[in-house]
């Protein structure tokens, strides 16, 4: 038979073509969990119990990447019926039972094989810390009677606890920079690449009774009790964190109308009501809080009418009484009210209270300082009667309060913030990111489960990932051999032929 180049070419690609047969055989049984399909699933919920509501978050993942970042996803926020459970301190089991609506959901929503295994926490805010400093006992009871209905489903409770303010603020900023990927991202390389402190992102949260600030200043801290440290993916964070009780969102309004109010009077003239409006309050829930004291003078139970003026300009000194803008020790720079707190530094993600009032108010698109501060007076110049009539199907209990609720955000982050013209750029007003709620829920599973590890995720995951591209370059390249050698063997029969023929 006459030697044919052609046909040992195709039995070398032949030979080549089972060599890298045998070698995809050998990596595809590596055992590389980390890309396995699909990837067995874990969950993990968080009851978000603040002072006017409690908010079930159920949150997933692959159970074979608990290390890496940005891998937890939100699959239901569940809003539970009623206020939130510092409220039900007279009766303290329909705070339990009002987490039944959400639990029932919660179990539809996670396989029944995996629901003793879900690890479930319940985080209380303002509201209780309030509460247990009006009345520990009661605190206690609320706690007792909300675990004792988590624990009546089966889920792996963890238990239920009032957090600090500084927690609040703290692990809303993990929640933000672990969504955003700013502590560390994995590169197409199959490497950890650690990013710039300095690139992480400032944490803004405004709830019903407290309010928070966390961000990395880029410089020494000088009040240890605004620092919180962290080891997150082998680095080192020190940043600032600070929550003011009292100054969250419901409790300001409150307290707008108590000091709007002269001694035994009881009519009250609102600047910040759009004209026209009208209500009637009890002296009693006026002073129900601690962040309000009753007048020194012994008071009864009195009706107060509440009627507004719909004046912006009065508004906004109204509410700036509500602060103390002065009280700063010397050489230090300051909040408000005597807070220690370094200037601000870098980008900033306002949420909660920050991010419903200036949605509302069209506001959430990054607009210059001078823009949202003609908005909110053009807002607050309206009577009652335009704003029923421009927002028909707005909850009208609350529709009174824009005006009020958007000059205190203005005050506290420019006058207790310190943001200008300048750094108002750095604020971005947000109510997710990546498809989750931002907010201190998310952060605090993060750390109590400890999927954001002390050290840095093991390399050998990443090559993992190299062995799974690896593998599959090399079966990419088998199939191109394969269709080649059965082209050059149809290619050699056909030649073949025309020899015999010649």
């Amino acid at each position: 038979m006459p030697w044919h180049p052609l046909r040992m070419d195709v039995r070398c690609v032949l030979a080549v073509a089972i060599g890298l047969g045998i070698a995809a055989l050998i990596l595809s049984h590596v055992k590389v969990t980390d890309v396995s399909l699909p990837p067995r699933t874990k969950y993990g919920m968080v009851f978000d119990a603040g002072s006017s509501h409690t908010t079930l978050y159920i949150y997933r993942w692959p159970a074979d990447k608990e290390n890496n970042t940005g891998i937890v996803s939100q699959v239901e926020a569940c809003t539970v019926p009623g206020p939130g459970i510092s409220s039900y301190a007279d009766d303290p089991t329909k705070a339990g039972t009002s987490l039944k609506v959400c639990l029932d959901k919660a179990m539809t929503v996670i396989p029944a094989k995996q629901q003793k295994e879900t690890p479930t926490y319940l985080g209380a805010t303002a509201g209780m810390r309030l509460l247990r400093e009006q009345n520990s006992t009661k605190a206690d009871r609320i706690l007792a009677e909300v675990s004792k209905a988590i624990q009546e489903h089966p889920v792996d409770f963890h238990g239920a606890r009032v957090l600090t303010g500084n927690d609040e603020g703290s692990f809303g900023w993990i929640t933000v920079n672990y969504l955003l990927q700013t502590l560390i991202k994995f590169s197409f390389t199959g490497e950890w690449i650690h990013l710039p402190a300095a690139d992480t992102v400032g944490a803004l949260d405004l709830g019903g009774a407290s309010t928070q600030i966390a961000f990395f200043p880029g410089r020494t801290i000088e009040d240890n009790s605004t620092q919180a440290l962290f080891k997150l993916y082998g680095s080192n964070y020190s940043i600032y964190t600070h929550s003011y009780l009292c100054y969250g969102q419901n409790q300001v309004l409150q307290k707008l109308i108590a000091s709007l109010r002269e001694d035994n009077i009881t009519s009250i003239s609102h600047p910040c009501y759009p004209k026209g409006y009208q209500i009637n309050i009890t002296t009693a829930s006026l002073y129900d809080s601690p962040c309000i004291p009753a007048p020194s003078t012994s008071i009864q139970n009195k009706t107060l009418t509440v009627e507004g003026m719909g004046i912006p300009a009065k508004c906004r000194s109204a509410i700036q009484q509500l602060f103390n803008f002065t009280a700063c020790s010397p050489k230090r720079t300051c909040g408000f009210n005597g807070v220690y707190q370094p200037p601000e530094h870098g980008q900033f993600y306002a949420f909660s209270g920050y991010y419903s009032v200036f949605h509302f108010l069209n506001l959430t698109s990054g607009q210059p300082l001078s823009t949202v501060n003609t908005t909110i007076w053009d807002f607050c110049r309206k009577s009652w009667k335009e704003l029923q009539q421009e927002f028909p199907e707005h909850n009208r209990s609350y529709l009174q309060n824009y005006c009020a609720a958007g000059i205190y955000i203005l005050t506290i982050l420019t006058q207790g913030y310190k943001f200008d013209n300048r750094t108002w750029q750095n604020i971005h007003f947000r109510h997710q990111v990546a498809n989750t709620d931002v907010g201190w829920s998310l952060g605090y599973m993060l750390n109590l489960t400890n999927m954001i590890p002390a050290e840095v995720p093991s390399q050998a995951k990443a090559q993992k990932f190299v062995f799974w591209i690896i593998t599959m370059l090399i079966v990419g390249l088998l199939l191109a051999l394969v269709l080649w050698s059965f082209v050059a063997l149809t290619y050699q029969r056909q030649f073949a032929n025309y020899e015999t023929i010649l």
